[in-house]
């Protein structure tokens, strides 16, 4: 028996789609559940329209959402997308093909979009990028709820996503129930549909939040510092370049010292470099964006470092962020990106 949980807040404009795509599936799901997660539009009267399953609770973001359909689920298996996704017409019957292996306990599915913003053609080359290096492991840690699946004994014994955490929850999860020794495997046919961030802004928006949250996830599974199955280690490079790079320029620009600054136009042009082997793989794709992805890549690379780094920051909380009033704007920002 197959149970799609689907978190919701304020999602009436778009969870139509997503509901009207899981009722055409080729192995149609034993139920679906919308978790109304506190909404203040017509979220749970529009998914009462479709006839699935709605769980409502008080506003406690997506993981507590989730957590609460996987315990109202009646599934063995639980497959979690997201309201503005719109799944295949055979992503479900492919993530439970993938789950055919008894000792496999997870699945995760990929994105696509139709989408034409050269900003969201970047950010699915990305995500691309990422599931080809995934391909060439048998197994994974890492799963992205926007097309997961797990074993409902699993996820419940595991006690859900960690709910004190504001993003990477699902990466924390997989970290957490890989170090126990379940095993995940990519279904790169699963395919879920998504409108991806056109806008530079929120772009780096979304990548500085997620490496808030990744200081937390790091502080738990440090050994996923040095290597997971999702992230590029020319990534961590880069955000070390384009971090060191940019502090010397400002150090040598303050000081007024030239040597500093040129060290760090190296360090950037050392950067320039990394990027070289992306837009080698992006250029058969699209050449625009193969074009642009230096200078894009390097946003990414800045606002990841940057949340990283104010992340671990707010782990610290020492007397001396008090005294700077760090604290209580790192406490402020954390709570405008749950």
């Amino acid at each position: 028996m197959i149970s799609v949980v689907i978190p919701a807040f304020n999602a009436e404009e778009v969870l139509g789609g997503c509901l009207e795509a899981l009722g055409a599936q080729s192995r149609p799901p034993d139920e679906v559940i919308v978790v109304d997660d506190g909404s203040t539009d017509g979220t749970a009267e529009l998914a009462r329209g479709f006839g699935v399953r709605v769980v409502c609770q008080a506003n406690a973001g997506p993981s507590a959402a989730r957590n609460a359909g996987a315990r109202a689920a009646q599934g063995d298996l639980l497959l979690f997308t997201d309201a503005d996704c719109i799944p295949a017409p055979d992503w479900v019957e492919r993530m439970a093909a993938a789950m055919a292996d008894p000792a496999v306990a997870g699945v995760k599915g990929v994105y696509r979009t139709t989408q034409k913003a050269w900003m969201a053609r970047f950010v699915q080359i990305e995500h691309e990028d990422k599931y080809d290096r995934m391909r060439r492991s048998q197994f994974i840690d890492f799963i992205d709820t926007y097309a997961a699946a797990y074993r409902r004994d699993v996820f419940l014994s595991a006690g859900g996503f960690d709910e004190s955490l504001g993003g990477c929850e699902d990466q924390e999860l997989s970290f957490r129930l890989a170090g126990r020794g379940h095993k995940f495997v990519l279904a790169p046919d699963a395919l879920v549909y998504h409108r991806h961030s056109d806008d530079v802004y929120w772009y780096a928006r979304r990548k500085w939040a997620i490496g808030y949250w990744k200081a937390r996830v790091t502080r738990r599974h440090p050994s996923k510092l040095v290597r997971d199955s999702r992230t590029p280690q020319v990534l961590k490079a880069q955000m070390g370049l384009v971090g060191a790079g940019g502090g010397l320029l400002a150090l040598g620009l303050v000081s007024r010292r030239a040597r500093l600054a040129r060290w760090g136009f190296k360090f950037w042009a050392a950067f320039g470099l990394s990027t070289l082997p992306f837009m080698r793989r992006a250029w058969p794709k699209d050449r625009a964006v193969a074009l642009l992805a230096p200078l894009l890549l390097f946003v990414r690379a800045g606002a990841l470092g940057a949340g990283f780094v104010l992340g671990n920051l707010r782990l610290l909380g020492s007397p001396y962020l008090k005294r700077l009033g760090l604290e209580s704007r790192l406490a402020r920002a954390e709570r405008s990106i749950r």
